[in-house]
């Protein structure tokens, strides 16, 4: 976006050219002529009535605000970015093996730590993303001193917590961070093999999300079929949803790696299982069953580049009972998936539409993970995007 102290003509210029206008064009729909167009933008001609700021913001469909150079920031990015370190500065500390003495707060017994864990999935899965922030510095902390206390008892909700931190901040775009807590969760897992499996689906997360898809695949096809039961018929519930939830996140590191084929067979291997689970379900909060492997599809087609086959599981995917009772920041998340599969097949009215659809179904999902803010730039340099669509992106200060 300009800078704050570029004139307000230049304001406009811009803004035109953003918008794909030329002045001809621009002039047309202000009803006003291109010399009166091109004197404002030089500056020889000066803005001085409110209605007619108003009139140029709306053909260009941003906020009045922006053309007097007020320009919208995204308010919680520094709160956001303050959060983030907290967490940071929580990961960092190890009072618990120096035997520092942990101060006045009480230690919590545990089964409050797994109320306190069980509160901050329910906030994650409700994509309340800054909430969490604030709540995740403690909670380690927490969990930590619990576990000093209770190492037997105490190891659940402590690498639940770490799967937590994974979880928020590959949301957040910190994979480094991200890979320090799920590599936590995964030592502390170490020998059992439901917790082990668990805090693998946040590392192969955190794997794709630092680009290392082939790492990824590896680690997540040995966790799955170490989980996976000898009788598919036999499994419990949490070791199928496991080992599904597994299979899926490998696709996915597939897809990214760009092998096609591998990816559908893992997903079909996902999709068996699921139908033992069926849908409705939340094992280990893994939201595994037959719509959320449909929804993987998506993702994984897309990733592909198949735009065209994605949108019909987009569509397939939506339109199953199983997806309502999918949690908010899932569902939202495939949204994105969608949104990325209407652009790539030169629809971008109806990734405007999807995109839109995700900001109502979790707004933290749009506001904070970069991959959405991307789509949302892409989105508003379209000419006919939708007013909603250019204010969202002003108001977020995407540009």
């Amino acid at each position: 976006m300009p800078g704050t102290d570029l004139p307000i003509g230049r304001r406009v210029a811009y803004w035109r050219g953003r918008r794909k206008l030329s002045q001809q064009m621009f002039a047309d729909r202000l009803g006003k002529s291109k010399s009166w167009v091109d004197k404002v933008e030089r500056g020889v001609r000066k803005l001085d009535k409110l209605s007619t700021l108003q009139e140029i913001a709306t053909v260009l469909r941003i906020d009045p605000a922006v053309l007097l150079g007020r320009d919208v920031q995204p308010a919680e990015a520094t709160g956001r970015t303050e959060g983030v370190d907290r967490i940071r500065a929580a990961l960092s500390r190890y009072e618990i093996p120096l035997g520092r003495p942990a101060g006045r707060r009480p230690v919590l017994p545990v089964d409050g730590m797994l109320r306190e864990v069980g509160h901050a999935w329910t906030t994650f899965q409700h994509a309340r993303y800054q909430q969490l922030v604030g709540l995740a510095p403690g909670l380690l902390t927490d969990a930590q001193r619990t576990h000093a206390h209770q190492p037997g008892p105490g190891r659940v909700p402590l690498v639940e917590a770490y799967r937590i931190a994974a979880s928020l901040l590959v949301k957040l775009g910190d994979a480094e961070l991200a890979w320090l807590a799920a590599d936590r969760a995964m030592l502390h897992a170490t020998g059992d093999r439901e917790l082990v499996a668990a805090a693998a689906v946040q590392l192969g997360q955190v794997l794709r999300a630092a680009g290392r898809a082939r790492e990824a695949r590896s680690v997540l096809r040995v966790a799955a079929y170490r989980i996976a039961p000898p009788v598919i018929g036999y499994g419990t519930a949490a070791e199928l949803s496991l080992c599904g939830t597994l299979l899926v996140q490998a696709a996915l590191a597939a897809a990214q790696d760009g092998d096609e084929p591998s990816a559908a067979e893992l997903i079909d291997e996902a999709a068996e299982l699921a139908e033992q689970v069926g849908d409705g379900h939340d094992h280990y909060r893994t939201g595994f069953g037959p719509a959320a492997v449909e929804l993987a599809r998506t993702a994984a087609t897309v990733e592909c580049g198949d735009a065209r086959a994605a949108i019909g599981w987009h569509e397939k995917a939506t339109g199953r009972a199983g997806w309502r009772w999918l949690a908010a920041e899932h569902r939202a998340a495939h949204l994105l998936d969608a949104a990325r599969a209407y652009l790539h097949a030169d629809d971008p009215a109806s990734a405007a539409r999807v995109l839109l659809d995700a900001q109502r179904t979790a707004p933290a999902e749009v506001r904070h993970r970069p991959v959405a803010r991307d789509l949302l730039a892409q989105l508003a340099d379209d000419p006919y995007a939708p007013t909603t669509i250019t204010q969202l992106a002003v108001a977020l200060g995407v540009g």
